[in-house]
C-alpha cells in the first residue's frame, strides 16, 4: 500500500517514520516541498516528496496531519479525484491560536461540530477516519505501555476505518471504534484533556486506555 502524508511537522514525521518502518511506501506531502528536503534526510532515502496534490494522488491511504487551523485550506488545495474513495486518517485537532487558559487548550470548534465533520462536508466522497488525534507524535508508533493503549477511532465508512485500524494495530494500539463522524466531538477534545499534564508538570508521556469488565 502506498501512503500519502501530508503534513511535514512532528506528526506528519513521526508517522513517514512509522509507515517507512513497517514496509510501506511514503511520500510526504507539503506547500512548499523544499522544506522535506531535511525530513528526508531525518527519515528515509526512500521517503518520496512533494506537493500536497502529487501527494493526494500518490496514496492509496491518505494521512492528514497538517495544523488543524489550516486541515481545510490544505483538503480544498486538492482536486476531489486525488480524494475521491481514498481512506484519509485524519490526526488534526482544532486547536486554536489562543494561548492555553490554566493549562487547558481553546478549540475552534464547540461541542455541537467537530473538525472532522467540517472536512468530511466539503470532501463527501472521501472516507475520512479520525485517529492518531489524542496522543503525542512521540507515542504514535510503537507506544511502550505495560498496558496496550487505546486509539478511539470514528467515521462514516467501515472498510476505512477497518484499514485504519490495521494500521494501529500494527503501530501498537487496541481500537476502539465510536462510531459515525459526529463521534469526532468527543475524540477530538480528548487533545484538551492529553495536553493538561504536559502543560501543568511536563509530563507528555501518557496515553488514555478505555478498561472493559
Amino acid at each position: 500500500m502506498k501512503i500519502g502524508i501530508l503534513g511535514s511537522g512532528a506528526v506528519g514525521k513521526a508517522l513517514a517514520a512509522g509507515f517507512i518502518k513497517y514496509g510501506y511506501e511514503v511520500m510526504a506531502g507539503s506547500r512548499h516541498p523544499e522544506k522535506l528536503d531535511e525530513l528526508k534526510r531525518d527519515i528515509s532515502p526512500d521517503l518520496r516528496t512533494g506537493r500536497f496534490p502529487e501527494t493526494a494522488a500518490f496514496g492509496d491511504l491518505l494521512v492528514l496531519a497538517v495544523k488543524g487551523s489550516a486541515a481545510e485550506e490544505v483538503i480544498q488545495s486538492i482536486e476531489p479525484s486525488g480524494l475521491s474513495g481514498k481512506t484519509v486518517i485524519d490526526a488534526t485537532n482544532p486547536i486554536g491560536n489562543t494561548p492555553p487558559d490554566n493549562n487547558v487548550i481553546g478549540f475552534f470548534t464547540n461541542n455541537n461540530q467537530s473538525l472532522m465533520e467540517r472536512l468530511q462536508k466539503r470532501v463527501p466522497d472521501a472516507h475520512f477516519v479520525k485517529a492518531f488525534s489524542s496522543v503525542g507524535a512521540h507515542l504514535m508508533v510503537d507506544p511502550e505501555f505495560e498496558a496496550g493503549p487505546t486509539m478511539f477511532i470514528c467515521g462514516n465508512n467501515e472498510r476505512a476505518k477497518t484499514e485504519a485500524g490495521e494500521i494501529l494495530w500494527q503501530f501498537g494500539w487496541e481500537v476502539e471504534d465510536m462510531g459515525g463522524a459526529e463521534a469526532a466531538r468527543a475524540i477530538e477534545p480528548l487533545c484538551i484533556l492529553w495536553c493538561i499534564p504536559g502543560f501543568r508538570e511536563n509530563e507528555w508521556n501518557h496515553a488514555f486506555k478505555l478498561l472493559k469488565t
